[in-house]
């Protein structure tokens, strides 16, 4: 469930409380929870941790040792978390790294992942620059005007499915991109290389401006998220459509918010008459 929002929020929790501190030790419950460098693990025991940053739906840990720097990623995937030690959760059996620190102001982060569709990865810079490349696209909150135009006039397919395709945009999951498109009064099954000028630009500054309110609410707590510090997010009582199926349109037009599946198995949850699927 985590997306850009989550993550961001994450990112910047850690970046208040760990940006400084040592690891003093690191433990892998799973093998297999460590996607690459596991071989490796040694090396960030005594490296600092020196920045802290996201990208897409992914938690970076820069570590440096020595004139040496290495990055320890992780993925939130669907169920995972980073939690402060004093703020796990009643489930232990699903921590599966635990990162034992010094010189800050916790004593311990904790990756917890109870469905694992998420992995760590311990990385060089050569080995993030690819896995970045490889994972991701432009970023919603830093993406130009011009670039963000090109993408979608270059682009076929639905405009829901462009917007959750993380190595064209990366970030935006389910819950987001029904906010964005109902708020930018644009049909989830769109054409994205169809829209419109004045549409193009609406869902440009609409995605920006919602995930911006979302990072600034704590993002969106719908089942499992909670930030380091234990914390829900706000932003699920600012949802306007998704889960709000049956429910009167928030704009007040007299239509009833639908629900569509698709074939991912994924809804969509729009308005009718807000949203009309012929509209640019």
């Amino acid at each position: 469930m985590p997306e850009l929002p989550e993550a961001e929020v994450v990112a910047r929790r850690l970046r208040e409380r760990i940006v400084g501190a040592r690891i003093r030790d690191c433990w892998v419950g799973r093998r297999d929870i460590v996607r690459e460098g596991y071989s490796t693990l040694s090396w960030y025991r005594g490296a600092c941790i020196a920045a802290v940053e996201r990208k897409g739906k992914s938690v970076v840990l820069t570590c440096t040792r020595e004139g040496e720097t290495r990055y320890l990623v992780a993925e939130l995937g669907m169920t995972g978390l980073l939690l402060f030690r004093l703020h796990a959760p009643t489930f232990a059996k699903h921590v599966h790294v635990r990162v034992m620190l010094e010189g800050g102001k916790e004593p311990e982060l904790l990756y917890w992942n109870p469905r694992r569709f998420g992995r760590m990865s311990l990385l060089d810079r050569a080995g993030l620059d690819r896995y970045v490349a490889r994972r991701f696209g432009c970023d919603p909150l830093t993406v130009s005007w011009e670039e963000f135009r090109n993408l979608l006039q270059t682009r076929r397919g639905r405009l829901k499915a462009l917007l959750m395709h993380q190595q064209v945009i990366a970030g935006i999951g389910n819950i987001y991109a029904n906010e964005i498109l109902y708020r930018a009064r644009l049909h989830p099954a769109k054409q994205a290389n169809r829209l419109s000028e004045p549409s193009r630009r609406r869902l440009y500054d609409v995605m920006r401006q919602v995930l911006a309110e979302a990072i600034e609410a704590g993002g969106s707590s719908v089942r499992d998220f909670f930030a380091p510090d234990g914390s829900e997010g706000r932003y699920k009582k600012q949802h306007l459509v998704y889960g709000k199926e049956g429910q009167p349109c928030p704009s007040g037009c007299g239509k009833t918010i639908r629900r569509m599946v698709e074939t991912s198995q994924r809804s969509s949850f729009y308005c009718p008459g807000c949203q009309k699927k012929g509209a640019a």
